[in-house]
């Protein structure tokens, strides 16, 4: 990730055994210098096209397709507010099923869940959402004017009078999984033709500015706390 190539750097006291002065510095990266896209740009639509990740597909593939470089897959991980690529970033088929499998084992098809699905009446007027969360039992009294149909498990079956039904489905675990891991496939990205410019940005404010410890625009050096010898 060419990312951490835009980090400026930091001069350390070092801890070396090695070293022989207590004035030696070890040059590193700092990664506390870290960015994030401002709220304010993140609400400007304009600049972001929605996009949905393949199966297989990871950041620096998508940064070779979107900006013409897999270097550039840090565009991709900072535009769609990714923190953790361990945890956020989706899995593919094959691996959300052994996933789903190491972490429910035999119970891999059990319900998870129970949710409701969607009912209208016969004028075509919601009567119940789909995707509630409820109990196996749920039901819901039949509306007094009308029949009307259900989707889903209940496609093209109609109801009337004031009887109760019980419009659930269970949801597996591994469906449940599978689900959580499509969502994350819906991120935002920047568009490519704003990339040169969000990297120009992103290094100016990389720089440091000018201080008692700066030694240039990319190096700083920390305070050295050792005033004798090794």
């Amino acid at each position: 990730m060419s990312y951490f190539r835009e980090l400026p750097n930091v001069a350390y006291q070092s801890n070396l055994v090695h070293k022989i002065s207590s004035r030696e510095y070890v040059v590193i990266k700092n990664l506390f210098r870290r960015v994030k896209i401002r709220d304010q740009i993140k609400d400007q639509v304009a600049l972001y096209e929605k996009y949905t990740i393949r199966d297989g597909e990871r950041p620096d593939t998508i940064a070779d397709r979107i900006y013409g470089s897999p270097e550039l897959d840090w565009i991709v991980i900072l535009s769609s507010g990714i923190t953790n690529i361990k945890t956020e970033w989706p899995l593919s088929n094959r691996d959300i099923y052994r996933y789903a499998e190491s972490k429910y084992g035999t119970e891999l098809n059990d319900v998870h869940h129970y949710e409701t699905i969607k009912i209208n009446d016969s004028k075509g007027r919601l009567v119940l959402p789909a995707g509630q969360i409820v109990n196996k039992e749920f039901t819901i009294p039949a509306p007094y004017e009308g029949t009307y149909t259900g989707i889903g498990a209940y496609e093209n079956t109609e109801y009337s009078g004031n009887n109760d039904i019980n419009p659930v489905i269970g949801v597996s675990n591994f469906e449940y999984e599978t689900r959580e891991n499509e969502k994350k496939r819906r991120i935002e990205l920047l568009k490519s033709n704003y990339a040169g410019q969000f990297i120009r940005e992103i290094r100016e404010i990389m720089n440091y500015g000018e201080s008692s410890q700066s030694i240039n625009e990319k190096l700083i050096r920390t305070e050295n706390t050792r005033l004798i010898g090794p």
